[in-house]
């Protein structure tokens, strides 16, 4: 490799601002299927790295990796955080899932997930479904959330964690985990975001939802008597609480000053767009709920899942959330600092504590 193709390495990878202590990061591709595919792996103090798939249409390679990273490095923070003896990773496919995305495509990305060997184990994400992951299956044994390896769709605790996440949070800010006549906003209405609009309907709430996708918003109008928004919208609107369930990087600069609600709480991965805006929620007096804490429901059902096995475990630590997330929040308030500071800190420290056994 000559010094021109260094330099460029290091500038499009090496050097890119996201990608910090990771480990490993593949680039693949699948010629006849059409696949291209990122894969990166973070952490693997505490175990192989565990992470979703993500199928999305990305302008450009670049907004591609930056996802990819940036949830690799959440991943290994999430498990960590949840006590699991598994590490960080990410995947995501370049692709439009309703009209690129095919069954060929997904078995292909099974082959290159195989050749790691272990270290990366993926699972389901945004525009990847549970059919999706048993194609994946039919090419790696390293794949989770399908029929063979336990409960399958991992979304159903992922939307079960957020909610008691939600409560937790509205205690801490409300004295009370009553919802009853609480006003929320949902942001993004996929199978988490539905299921978290759901429980919040069947708990009193009264709920403002938004998805670029109109079905989705139609089925919950009808399904919960709810009222309608732009997703554009969603973060501005009058609510006690807002919940993002859609991509991430919508809490910034432009959106926090714009922000009603009291508590923001949801399951979108990688909410804060920098560090600087956990502090500038802070400020404006807003509660955040850290996304990988609160959304860690999924990675929970998949990591601790076996075949034949009942729920009562996975639920039984998903429903926990609410408590790790009240320690988060009373640590936050005694030592002066924003919840996702403390988060990230007890991360670290069970990371640390890993790195010297």
């Amino acid at each position: 490799m000559n010094a021109l193709h260094t330099s460029v390495l290091h500038s499009a990878v090496f050097d890119h601002p996201e990608m910090g202590a990771h480990e490993n990061v593949v680039f693949a591709q699948d010629r006849d299927t059409g696949l291209s595919a990122i894969i990166a792996v973070h952490d693997t103090t505490l175990g192989p790295a565990l992470g979703g798939c993500r199928v999305w249409p990305y302008e450009t390679a670049s907004a591609a990796l930056t996802d990819a990273l940036r949830l690799s490095r959440g991943m290994t923070y999430k498990n960590a955080l949840a006590g699991l003896d598994l590490g960080g990773g990410k995947a995501v496919i370049v692709a439009d899932p309703r009209k690129e995305k095919t069954v060929e495509m997904m078995e292909a990305f099974g082959r290159h997930v195989d050749r790691l060997a272990g270290t990366y184990i993926t699972a389901e994400d945004v525009g990847v479904s549970p059919d999706d992951m048993e194609a994946v299956a039919r090419h790696t044994a390293h794949v989770r959330g399908t029929s063979a390896t336990g409960l399958g769709d991992p979304s159903p605790y992922t939307a079960l964690g957020v909610f008691e996440g939600i409560k937790a949070s509205a205690r801490h800010v409300f004295g009370s985990t009553d919802l009853d006549g609480k006003t929320v906003s949902v942001q993004g209405l996929g199978h988490v975001g539905f299921d978290v609009a759901r429980r919040l309907h069947e708990a009193g709430a009264k709920l403002i939802v938004s998805d670029i996708h109109a079905p989705a918003v139609l089925r919950a109008l009808e399904a919960f008597g709810a009222t309608a928004v732009d997703p554009a919208e969603a973060h501005r609107v009058q609510a006690d609480i807002f919940v993002p369930c859609a991509l991430g990087a919508g809490l910034n600069a432009a959106t926090i000053p714009q922000i009603e609600a009291r508590i923001v709480a949801g399951a979108a991965n990688n909410q804060l767009q920098t560090p600087a805006d956990g502090i500038a929620l802070k400020k404006r007096g807003i509660l955040y709920a850290p996304d990988y804490a609160i959304n860690a429901g999924g990675v929970i059902s998949i990591a601790l899942a076996s075949p034949g096995s009942g729920d009562t475990a996975v639920r039984d630590k998903t429903q926990a959330i609410g408590d790790t997330l009240a320690v988060i929040f009373e640590r936050a308030a005694r030592e002066e600092s924003t919840p996702e500071q403390v988060a990230d800190a007890i991360a670290e420290e069970r990371l640390a504590k890993g790195r010297r056994a």
